[in-house]
């Protein structure tokens, strides 16, 4: 029934009619794509994904969402699996969660150490700013819940067989640590929101409204050609989605 719904909202169906048209011209021009989503337990983050992928053709696009580091990895530079996984020409990547994982859960699960905290934070800007230099487009998504929802979303993982998958330890401690995750995120906002790769900022109570909005702003800061012919809208609702840059 949730499908037979998406499929038959013309709105969702135009928003993916352009993504196709936006994957085509990254494919046509090589150009290299890389969207990451970031945001709390049950923010909305894989869901969101889904709706952007929905239509694309496979050949030309990775979901990416790394597990916990292996014992070799963990022993590598933090960012050197990521990169293993980056855009070739003529690709879309997503990140499900990425490197801005010691942003901020690891610091407050104490998965990382407070120097390596700190190499990140100094690190993650360089890398950010060399890789756009390079070419690469980034786009960095935070999707935002309140407290309520969040209760809410997780108590349905815990009753729900099909997505009882999702649930994991720091999904537990979600909420007992709320105040410490939204410490962690302000810091990272302020140490990482740059003019070259800010924080954009979704709103997600509502899930829909999310992922249309997440969809628009992606579409209106690429500028594949031809765009627009579905007549639907591709400016992004400013009091949904928010840019935060320094």
């Amino acid at each position: 029934m949730v499908l037979h719904t998406i499929e038959n909202d013309p709105e969702y169906i135009n928003l993916q009619a352009e993504m196709v048209k936006m994957q085509q011209w990254i494919k046509d021009s090589n150009k290299r794509l890389l969207v990451i989503f970031e945001g709390r337990d049950a923010a909305g983050k894989g869901g969101a994904i889904m709706r952007f992928i929905r239509f694309l053709n496979p050949r030309y696009y990775r979901v990416v969402a790394l597990a916990k580091p292996t014992e070799s990895e963990a022993g590598q530079w933090y960012f050197q699996r990521y990169i293993d996984k980056l855009p070739n020409a003529g690709e879309i990547v997503f990140f499900d969660r990425s490197w801005y994982n010691r942003a901020v859960v690891e610091p407050v699960m104490n998965f990382c150490t407070e120097d390596q905290y700190n190499l990140f934070l100094q690190q993650v800007t360089q890398l950010e700013r060399m890789l756009v230099e390079d070419g690469i487009i980034i786009i960095k998504f935070w999707f935002s819940i309140d407290i309520n929802e969040q209760k809410k979303r997780l108590e349905e993982r815990k009753s729900n067989p099909l997505i009882q998958w999702k649930l994991s330890t720091v999904d537990m401690q979600a909420q007992l640590k709320w105040d410490d995750f939204t410490r962690y995120k302000e810091l990272m906002f302020a140490k990482t929101g740059t003019k070259t790769c800010p924080w954009i900022v979704v709103k997600g109570n509502n899930k829909d409204n999310a992922r249309k909005e997440a969809m628009r702003y992606v579409l209106e800061n690429i500028d594949y050609s031809p765009k627009g012919l579905t007549g639907v809208r591709l400016k992004a609702n400013t009091d949904i989605v928010s840019v935060l840059g320094i």
